[in-house]
């Protein structure tokens, strides 16, 4: 599910993250990261080893880069916000505006016949952000994919991807099939924690209104708060009734039974809607609720 035009850690499909440009200071970011947890003179020293939890309770830390695996990292193939080869320009400019990812994976047919994908800054410096000027010819403007198997530790994948000079690998299981896509925004992530960028909510607060009746909200929004500016109980249904509801999102993975998948709308029984603008395959992160059930976009 990285950064966005318009907002979304990542947020690729939390995100696609945007840059591949700056090599020069992600490549000794990479380097000492890599430093730190490859043997250096004592390889028997395992205090400097983070110990990881089971995935959904994985704290950062360096020790991730060594322990974790692609698939513990990676959006599912069903996230995936992908284009095909042969996509009118109209329609790929709604997609980078709607999805808000600067890079997009292309196929031939299905997803799994990748033929490379699409960045937001090649189509803008040719046809403007708009798509209005130039013939359009989407197969002049890929790029290559990094294909990595799920196995694969994310600690060797971030190396690869430095010397590749790659920030996004779509991974492939044991049939030749696309399985997943992972960024590089998604494994620092894993030590350093959460990245969050200028169009997320301030530290603080924990949703805003865009317009009346439509709010923007983090997961963690305390659910009793946000009833109280939303106007409406969200708990008073007996389809939602449970005293050990807190957040908004857990209220969204009640009515569900799962962790929803990025762009799903949940229907409330009080006639609000929720769609799900960020998550990954072990939590929600960002919401969008309309009241009374306004229509979703």
């Amino acid at each position: 599910m990285g950064d966005s035009t318009d907002g979304s850690s990542n947020a690729a499909h939390r995100a696609q993250p945007e840059g591949q440009d700056s090599n020069d200071d992600q490549g000794g970011l990479f380097r000492r990261i890599w430093g730190a947890i490859t043997p250096s003179d004592d390889e028997n020293d395992q205090d400097n080893i983070t110990p990881v939890k089971q995935v959904g309770q994985v704290s950062p830390g360096l020790g991730n880069l060594a322990h974790m695996v692609v698939e513990d990292v990676s959006i599912p193939k069903a996230d995936i916000v992908a284009v095909a080869s042969d996509i009118s320009k109209a329609d790929l400019v709604k997609v980078f505006r709607d999805s808000g990812l600067t890079r997009l994976p292309v196929y031939e047919g299905t997803l799994d016949t990748p033929s490379g994908f699409v960045h937001l800054k090649d189509f803008a410096l040719k046809h403007g952000f708009n798509g209005d000027g130039g013939s359009f010819a989407l197969t002049k403007m890929l790029r290559p994919l990094l294909f990595v198997p799920p196995s694969m530790s994310i600690g060797v994948l971030m190396q690869k991807m430095q010397s590749d000079r790659r920030h996004m690998a779509l991974v492939i299981d044991e049939y030749g099939g696309v399985d997943g896509l992972v960024t590089i925004e998604d494994l620092i992530e894993q030590v350093v924690g959460e990245i969050e960028d200028e169009h997320d909510i301030d530290e603080g607060h924990f949703w805003t209104e865009e317009s009346p009746g439509v709010f923007m909200a983090l997961a963690k929004t305390p659910l009793e708060d946000f009833e109280t500016a939303l106007g409406t109980s969200l708990t008073e249904d007996e389809a939602v009734d449970d005293e050990d509801i807190d957040t908004l999102g857990g209220l969204v993975f009640m009515l569900l039974g799962r962790v929803p998948v990025r762009g799903e709308v949940v229907e409330h029984p009080s006639g609000a809607t929720i769609e799900v603008l960020e998550a990954d395959p072990r939590r929600i992160k960002r919401l969008r609720v309309r009241a009374d059930g306004q229509p979703v976009g």
